[in-house]
Formats: C-alpha cells, structure tokens, sequence
C-alpha cells in the first residue's frame, strides 16, 4: 500500500494501550501519515478503545494497519471450528475483552490487513522477510543478520527494545509499550522519534469470569454460526 502523504509515521506494538497512543497521536503532526506496524491488539488493558480508535484512522484515511503476528494468531484461531478452537481462543487476550461475538464481527476485518507497507526509499512490515522476499510476521535474528538491504530500509516492530534502534538497513521500533516502556513513533523521511509512556501495569488486564465467557460462546453459537520529542512520564 502507498500514501500520498509526504511524511509518515510508523508506530511499533501498541498491544491495547489506547491511553499511550492516545497520547502519541496527539503529539504527530495531523497531516502525516500514521503506519501502525502490527500487534495493535492483545496484551493492554483496552483492546476494544484501541482497535476502534485505529480503524477510524484507516476509514478516515489517516491510517494504514499492518497486520502483526498477533492479529494473525487471531485470525487463525477464529477459522477454526468453533468447538475445536475455544480452548485457543479463550487465552487470547483480545478475545476474552471482546466476547465472541464481537471478536468475529472483526474477523473480516483483520483478514484484510496488509502486510506491508511501501514508500520511497524504505518499507515498513510487522517483523521482517523471509529467505524468499515473503513477510514473515514472527522472525526476528535470522533477518536482522541476513538482510543486505535489497528492499530498502526496512522498519520493524515485534521485538521490545529499550529504545528505538537505527541500523544500516534496518530500523526496529517496539520499545515495550506493554511491559511498561515506551510507545515509539518514528518518522522514515525526518529520522526523528516521537515517544509516550507505556502502560505502567504490566499484564492488568479487564476482569473476565472464563466460565461466563464459556456460556456465552455455547449460546452464541447455537443461536448462530536523531530528533526526539518524548512526553514526560
């Protein structure tokens, strides 16, 4: 997917942290281009506010959202018969905020993710390519050691670091929003990194009564199939 836009900004996992990106987006510039670099779901303690707040930014234009490995696990989870598939999908964070039924009104959605993202000079993609050129949404060392560069700079996400890092050929820019680190928005054409605060409550997630949640999917489916600007903390 391309952008007219002249300026973008890739953000790394935001993972349910709807009050960070909240935030991030408040500081970018409203006429760039935001690239959400997958994994905007899972993990945070508002998974629903987060997705929504991304997908209106898609519809208005604002927006692209690569799909991560964690929207991919999802996804897969949902295609699979609903009785063979319920032990996986109740251990998905998303799902177990959503319900059932909302998770699948957003089956399609997620289905229709890209994978990348292309602009001049440089390509964003949730983790990296694999031997062949093929976004692979879970690699990590084997592509930072082995890419030369063919595609352009590429920008990742994926893998918490301490704080944005800049290679030759590559940039990665999950700085553990989640795990209380920070939110990271970097901008390919400046080379500049805009950053909030994390979540500072790792892994508090909504209340979900697992047994409830059994329940209403049992009815469910019988009644239907170099610059840095940081935000203090």
């Amino acid at each position: 997917m391309k952008s007219p836009r002249e300026f973008h900004w890739v953000i790394g996992d935001v993972h349910g942290c709807y009050q960070s990106l909240v935030e991030l987006i408040a500081l970018l510039p409203s006429s760039d281009q935001l690239v959400f670099c997958g994994d905007v779901i899972n993990r945070g303690p508002a998974i629903e506010a987060t997705m929504l707040l991304a997908w209106e930014m898609v519809c208005g234009g604002r927006a692209h959202w690569l799909c991560g490995n964690h929207e991919q696990h999802l996804i897969d989870c949902l295609e699979v018969d609903p009785q063979d598939g319920q032990a996986a999908l109740l251990v998905i964070d998303t799902y177990r905020q959503l319900g059932d039924r909302q998770a699948r009104e957003w089956l399609s959605r997620l289905k229709g993710l890209p994978l990348v993202y292309k602009a001049k000079g440089w390509i964003a993609t949730h983790a990296g390519f694999d031997l062949d050129g093929n976004p692979d949404l879970s690699i990590r060392q084997r592509f930072w050691e082995d890419y030369d560069g063919r595609y352009g700079r590429v920008i990742v996400a994926h893998t918490p670091r301490p704080q944005v890092e800049r290679h030759r050929h590559l940039v990665m820019i999950d700085t553990g929003a989640c795990y209380g680190g920070l939110l990271s928005a970097y901008c390919p054409e400046r080379d500049a990194v805009v950053q909030v605060c994390g979540d500072r409550k790792l892994n508090q997630y909504l209340a979900c009564d697992v047994d409830k949640l059994k329940e209403s999917f049992t009815q469910e489916m019988t009644t239907s199939s170099s610059l840095v600007s940081t935000k203090p903390c």
